[in-house]
């Protein structure tokens, strides 16, 4: 299933830990002091100042970006894993010294002594079961969001991560921003007031890939270099198509999550951090499906609708009153705030908070804030910076891994978070009705029948 090794098969590999200890044997006849300080700390111990090895699941794309930014981050790259080897090539050919596998099974088996880390960065269809491999190799990991595919998969993963002690990091890039940060405090000070009502949106669905569209008839011949039953992993057997892989993925509903899943975990991050909404109670969506909002789409299974609209209510905490939460898509956004000036208008993609004092607007990704009306503009300066600041979204896994600091973003965090964005993508199952959802028990409490959804039957030879 892997590409050859390397260095000669008949030759025994080394752990880079079996060389050092060895090494700090050695030199401790000559003097105890220079004893590495992770032989000191026993087994699992990573010096600060040393370099982390990392495996990558998934190396084209998104995935390639991830491991570059990890090298220039200092970790080595010793192993890496793509179906297809074509699309993986630039990343293949950048680090010439990685072993390279297909199956990312094979390579943790092979490689679990000699990596500290692993990132992945597949379509969502395989996120957990790639990611579960990692944290239960006792491996630190970092994942693309959203977390997983399933409501199911996110709640396990997340309790795994934790039973595990593992560093993790979801790639919410923007929890990292110094906009983010702006945006906790000035919500946190009352600068716009009690907020009860937030607005958020993305222009991805039907612009960047294709939706409410049929399962394709055709079926042409796999390209050479991709290893399509890989590729589908854990999802029910369907012949190639090149509406699915390896862009269009996001859109169908057994791949991805749609525009929700895609962008929710960068722009529904920022309310429910600033506000600490925790779980919601309930949802509803409207979408070209029932027919709510645009005419003449025909419902299907297959992908996800044009346009939608869905509603999450999220309860009060504490003196925080309850918050209503709006996510359009499509096409669909709110309307400009009146107290935007003239000639102004809202990003393609963002979140508007709707306070009793202001309001307050601003992009995807942790985009710098700004408040409504512009007077507040003069309070918000004044408004004390409470909180840590981030060396860097990618630097705090690679710091945290080697012992230095924590994660902003762990399962701990982006576990619920990906929940909240995936019972949205369940919402689409039945729009037009409002779901009661019990967050404790992952269960639709007033629809029962859509509870299957909550996860999916793997097929054979696939484990969470």
């Amino acid at each position: 299933m892997s590409q050859p090794p390397t260095q000669p098969p008949t030759q025994t590999r080394s752990t880079r830990r079996d060389f050092l200890a060895s090494a700090a044997v050695g030199t401790a006849v000559w003097s105890f002091s220079i004893v590495p300080r992770h032989v000191l700390g026993g087994a699992g111990f990573l010096a600060p100042s040393e370099r982390i090895n990392i495996a990558a699941i998934g190396c084209g794309g998104m995935g390639g970006g991830d491991v570059a930014t990890m090298s220039k981050l200092g970790a080595n790259v010793v192993a890496l894993c793509d179906v297809d080897d074509t699309r993986a090539a630039g990343t293949f050919n950048a680090h010439p010294m990685a072993r390279k596998y297909k199956d990312f099974r094979v390579m943790l088996d092979k490689e679990a002594g000699n990596i500290d880390g692993c990132t992945v960065s597949t379509p969502d269809h395989t996120h957990a079961v790639a990611a579960m491999a990692v944290v239960r190799a006792g491996k630190h990991v970092y994942v693309q969001k959203p977390l997983t595919h399933t409501l199911h998969e996110c709640r396990e993963l997340t309790k795994a991560a934790k039973a595990a002690g593992v560093v993790t990091q979801m790639g919410n890039q923007g929890h990292a921003s110094e906009g983010s940060r702006l945006t906790n405090e000035w919500i946190q000070s009352g600068l716009i007031g009690e907020v009860r009502e937030v607005h958020v949106w993305s222009d991805r669905a039907g612009r960047l890939w294709k939706q409410g569209i049929g399962r394709p008839t055709e079926t042409p011949p796999i390209p050479s270099g991709l290893d399509w039953n890989l590729w589908l992993g854990p999802v029910a057997e369907r012949p190639y198509s090149p509406a699915y892989c390896p862009h269009n993925w996001r859109g169908w509903m057994d791949f991805g999550t749609g525009a929700l899943g895609d962008m929710g975990c960068h722009i529904i991050d920022h309310p429910v951090w600033a506000l600490g909404l925790g779980a919601p109670t309930a949802v509803e969506a409207r979408s070209t499906l029932d027919g709510s909002i645009l005419e003449g789409n025909k419902p299907n299974v297959e992908t996800f609708p044009i346009a939608s609209i869905i509603t999450y209510e999220f309860p009060a905490r504490g003196k925080q009153p309850p918050v209503r939460m709006t996510w359009y898509e499509g096409g669909l956004m709110p309307p400009t705030p009146a107290e935007m000036p003239s000639g102004r208008r809202l990003h393609d993609n963002g979140v508007l908070y709707v306070g009793s004092k202001g309001k307050m607007h601003h992009g995807s990704h942790g985009g710098m804030p700004e408040v409504f009306p512009v007077a507040l503009q003069e309070e918000a300066v004044k408004v004390a910076k409470t909180m840590p600041r981030s060396p860097g979204h990618y630097d705090e896994w690679v710091l945290a891994c080697k012992g230095q600091g924590k994660t902003m973003s762990g399962f701990d965090y982006s576990g619920p978070l990906t929940e909240t964005v995936l019972l949205g993508v369940l919402a689409l199952r039945a729009p037009g009705r409002r779901l009661e959802w019990d967050s404790e028990n992952l269960k639709i409490k007033n629809a029962p029948e859509l509870n299957q959804h909550v996860h999916i039957d793997y097929r054979p030879g696939w484990k969470l």
